[in-house]
């Protein structure tokens, strides 16, 4: 990678800072004086470093717009801190397995001088380590943290971006090597290293489906067999940041006539994104003129989500389902994954494409080849 390129995805101290004045906002609504976030996705969205999953990092935001940031070892990086501490996370390079009750003490004494009569925490996530040091009000600020992430900043997007990229060289790569007879675990190996080599550094997550003949599923010892289809749908991560989408290759380069048949009635579906999609639109809406428009082509059937926003997870809001009522905003990336199946279609078709909502419609962000 490029220093130009370094520098494109490195930490935006001032993207950060702004999404700690947005948290500020949203402490004043609920009350906060000061909020603790302990789930790594947030003190990156909030401070900037991403952290591996095996490290207990933790970031507090004072009501007076101090942050400081608690690290696994001497933090040598760049980040939106006021307050840089860091506990041992290992003794002579073994990783402790003590890292939530190291990092708390560590936090929770330069907090000792701070009051608040109203804490906001991780409900799904913050231990006894932080919540039992509190005799204040815990409020559960995780829907706000939530809330906050569905529109994505610069830097976000950014590396959104190179992932989608690291999906399309992965999806050129398939294209050359799937052929009856070539093993599904060979195909998930080349794959990962085409995203490797896009990246230009190891991936930070990877997914999704890579079974053939099947609605999806992980790789198998198994071999890819002429008249299949082979679902591939992709989420690698990028510093943390997921792609999500999808397509479906025949495996013998030959679809049948019923399979070229479904695939040409999940198509409309983009269509229809791209014409209804706007901010204020019902995810629920679009849910259910979509799978009307599926419908059509019974006896193949839809039977699960039309999408979901993605980020540093790789399902976030807007939530294109009926268990949600979601609508779209601005500033929101989101993946669209119309399917059909069927034992005729050996054994179904699945495309997804990632979206931006912009102020007036969508941009598409992953153009790359849907054809069977």
């Amino acid at each position: 990678m490029s220093t130009s390129e370094q520098e494109t995805y490195s930490v935006d101290v001032d993207a950060c800072r702004a999404r700690q004045r947005r948290l500020l906002d949203a402490m004043r609504e609920l009350g906060v004086d000061l909020a603790i976030v302990t789930q790594p996705e947030h003190v990156q969205w909030l401070a900037g470093p991403r952290f591996l999953w095996f490290f207990a990092p933790a970031a507090a935001l004072s009501a007076d717009g101090k942050l400081t940031l608690v690290t696994p070892g001497e933090f040598p990086g760049v980040a939106a801190a006021d307050e840089i501490l860091d506990y041992e996370a290992k003794w002579l390079s073994t990783l402790r397995n003590d890292q939530r009750d190291a990092s708390s003490k560590v936090l929770l004494a330069a907090l000792a001088g701070r009051k608040a009569e109203r804490v906001g925490v991780e409900f799904a996530s913050c231990g006894p380590h932080v919540s039992a040091a509190y005799e204040a009000k815990l409020v559960d600020i995780e829907p706000a943290l939530y809330r906050l992430r569905r529109r994505k900043d610069t830097d976000e997007l950014a590396r959104i971006k190179k992932a989608i990229a690291g999906t399309g060289a992965m999806y050129a790569r398939a294209r050359e090597i799937i052929e009856p007879g070539i093993s599904e675990l060979e195909v998930f190996n080349e794959l990962q290293a085409a995203a490797v080599l896009e990246f230009g550094e190891m991936m930070t997550g990877t997914g999704n489906d890579y079974a053939c003949g099947e609605h999806g599923g992980p790789a198998r010892d198994r071999l890819a067999k002429a008249g299949e289809l082979y679902i591939l749908d992709l989420g690698p991560a990028f510093r943390g940041y997921f792609a999500d989408n999808c397509r479906t290759i025949a495996v013998d380069g030959h679809p049948t006539d019923v399979q070229w048949w479904a695939w040409e009635h999940i198509l409309p579906v983009f269509d229809l994104v791209e014409r209804e999609v706007k901010p204020g639109k019902s995810c629920r809406e679009l849910y259910e003129q979509a799978k009307e428009l599926l419908s059509k082509a019974s006896p193949c059937i839809f039977h699960h989500h039309l999408g979901h926003g993605i980020g540093l997870f790789p399902h976030e809001a807007p939530h294109l389902n009926p268990n949600w009522d979601d609508t779209f905003e601005a500033g929101e990336v989101f993946a669209v994954e119309p399917g059909l199946y069927a034992p005729d279609l050996r054994a179904g078709i699945r495309l997804e494409n990632n979206y931006l909502v912009t102020e007036t419609g969508v941009e598409l962000l992953s153009d790359f080849p849907l054809e069977l």
